[in-house]
């Protein structure tokens, strides 16, 4: 494999152990999601990365649509599920607070107002649902993302993630996927949300 196809993109741990979010998420849960799924998607974007390298090198583009697509499926699994396991802990559970909790206030009239609609993007999506900051009118919006990548906001900087793929939550819950976003409110930890929503508003306003 040469340099320009080496594997690039590396899985890394959890930021806390696997038993540390019950009894919302079980640690046998945590270690398929992380260990299983994500990996898989890193994976698949190493490979994807791979066969676009190996066909510019080769001027030979007839898998190329398909690595681009891969590229956009994985590389989002990847960065959501990062997301994912840095807006939980086993502190979580509270409200935000400070410039992030004024901003869902203004963008959402309240935080009930936010969380109420937060909630119906999950029940729906097919994938993920997300607060984003959406760039272009320097607001907070809710977004209902189906896989990694469809219906995603151009220009939405992800600020908070929740997967609802079944896969994050069948073993323990079943088919209530409301008992699922219960558990997971009960383990959102807003540092790293308030965060990334600093860091988008410094930019781009």
């Amino acid at each position: 494999m040469s340099q320009a196809t080496e594997a690039k993109y590396e899985l890394d741990s959890l930021p806390y152990d696997y038993d540390a979010l019950e009894p919302h998420i079980s640690e046998q849960v945590l270690r398929w999601h992380h260990d299983t799924h994500h990996q898989g998607y890193v994976n698949g974007w190493n490979s994807a990365e791979e066969t676009l390298a190996e066909n510019r090198e080769d001027n030979e583009f007839g898998s190329s649509a398909g690595a681009i697509r891969s590229v956009t499926h994985n590389s989002s699994g990847h960065m959501l599920h990062d997301l994912f396991w840095k807006n939980m802990s086993p502190a979580g559970g509270d409200r935000p607070e400070g410039a992030l909790a004024d901003r869902i206030v203004e963008d959402f009239d309240s935080y009930e107002g936010w969380e109420g609609e937060f909630r119906a993007a999950a029940s729906d999506a097919s994938g993920w649902a997300l607060l984003v900051y959406d760039t272009f009118s320097n607001q907070l919006r809710n977004v209902a993302v189906d896989n990694h990548d469809e219906g995603a906001l151009w220009g939405g900087h992800p600020v908070l993630a929740c997967d609802v793929w079944e896969h994050s939550y069948y073993h323990d819950y079943g088919p209530d996927r409301g008992d699922f976003l219960d558990a997971f409110f009960n383990v959102v930890d807003w540092d790293e949300p308030h965060a990334r929503f600093e860091q988008a508003a410094e930019l781009f306003e």
